[in-house]
């Protein structure tokens, strides 16, 4: 008798003993034949391969992801530079700073470079006044005690007084 609520009931049941085998894919990248329910089978897993040999550890966990900090090697140039051209170093160090501040991350080089370079522009502004100033100002003690005209020096040099 064939019900026609249920179709299944009326197919004769196979033997539980010889499951029926799924025709042969005929090609390699042929999808895995379906489980029973109608789904895909799971892909086999398989365990994590270990870390190379020599291979660095990875970042610990929550640590930032390692990646090139804007202005990192502009601060470093600068830090460089602020010991023999303190002015260029200035400018290169606040720009290293402006690029890194944008992309949120401290530059310990570029604020190093701006403080040691603003620091020796001071520096040498001072001793260029006080160096200008004794010449100067020996001049005009020279030239008071000597009076106007040309005058030779002992070492060769000469002076000129108005």
């Amino acid at each position: 008798m064939t019900d026609p609520q249920n179709p299944a009931a009326s197919e004769p049941p196979q033997p539980a003993s010889q499951p029926a085998a799924p025709p042969p894919p005929d090609d390699v990248t042929a999808s895995p034949a379906p489980a029973p329910g109608g789904y895909p089978a799971a892909p086999p897993s398989y365990p994590a391969a270990p870390p190379a040999y020599g291979a660095a550890p990875g970042a610990a966990y929550g640590a930032p992801a390692e990646g090139p900090v804007p202005g990192k090697t502009l601060g470093i140039v600068a830090f460089i530079l602020s010991f023999f051209v303190q002015l260029v170093a200035l400018i290169l160090g606040i720009i290293a700073l402006v690029q890194s501040r944008k992309a949120g991350v401290k530059n310990g080089w570029a604020l190093a470079a701006i403080i040691i370079s603003a620091v020796l522009i001071v520096v040498g502004i001072i001793v260029t006044i006080v160096v200008l100033t004794a010449v100067f100002g020996g001049l005009a003690a020279a030239c008071s005690e000597l009076g106007p005209g040309v005058w030779e020096l002992e070492n060769g040099g000469t002076i000129t007084c108005n």
